[in-house]
């Protein structure tokens, strides 16, 4: 195992022994138990298991959100660990995009400046961030919107508006924790296609945590999360 920053490796994505243990009280929850994974830069990869399995701890650990207990998490060949907390935030700010199951917009936003506004915070220059603002809405189907404030848009139309501001700063990895899980079938089937066609169009590798099978129609791989462990991919 390499102790260094740089890690040689083709992988967009790796982990080695991961694992994530929780107290809650004098009780000890082993949320990951000694995961190992690897996804390939420009694939669309499913962590797919119940609730409890360690979806969400095992996304959270790869963008740097969750520290691990044990094992390592690399990223674009860098060991997250050692990174300091400054660099970290910035890694994610400027390669890594995120879409969650509440869509967290901003009400007060229209839908077009949810999208603008992390080029905004990396202080992109007014033409350029209105310009790429506009392609992420275009690709998402959602340009007729782009006025309408959340409340005015359905959960599919949030759920692409989460997409397209996930895609503002071009990222190069799109974590995705449960985004269909607030949809009906139907428009849950729409959202995985949109995904699938950012990862042939963009260029883009996403990963999306959800117990929803019907994801394993549109990825290229699907990882199976039971307590803690990787069971079959």
């Amino acid at each position: 195992m390499a102790t260094g920053v740089e890690h040689e490796t083709s992988h967009l994505v790796l982990t080695e022994g991961l694992t994530r243990i929780y107290r809650v009280g004098a009780r000890e929850v082993h949320a990951l138990r000694g995961v190992n994974l690897e996804i390939a830069r420009g694939e669309f990869v499913v962590l797919r298991g119940r609730s409890g399995s360690g979806k969400t701890t095992l996304l959270n650990c790869i963008g740097g959100l969750d520290r691990p207990t044990a094992g390592e998490v690399y990223l674009f060949g860098q060991r997250l660990a050692a990174l300091s907390e400054w660099a970290r935030t910035r890694l994610r700010r400027r390669r890594i995009g995120f879409v969650f199951q509440s869509f967290a917009l901003l009400p007060t936003l229209s839908a077009f400046e949810n999208v603008e506004l992390p080029l905004r915070m990396e202080g992109v220059g007014r033409w350029a961030r209105r310009e790429r603002a506009w392609v992420c809405l275009e690709l998402v189907g959602l340009t007729r919107w782009a006025n309408h404030r959340p409340y005015e848009l359905s959960g599919g139309q949030q759920q692409r508006v989460g997409i397209a501001r996930a895609l503002a700063n071009r990222p190069d990895l799109i974590l995705a924790d449960e985004p269909t899980g607030e949809l009906d079938s139907a428009t849950g089937r729409q959202i995985l296609a949109l995904f699938r066609r950012v990862v042939e169009q963009e260029g883009v590798t996403v990963l999306v945590a959800t117990h929803d099978p019907t994801a394993d129609e549109y990825v290229d791989r699907v990882y199976h999360l039971q307590d803690g462990r990787i069971v079959s991919a």
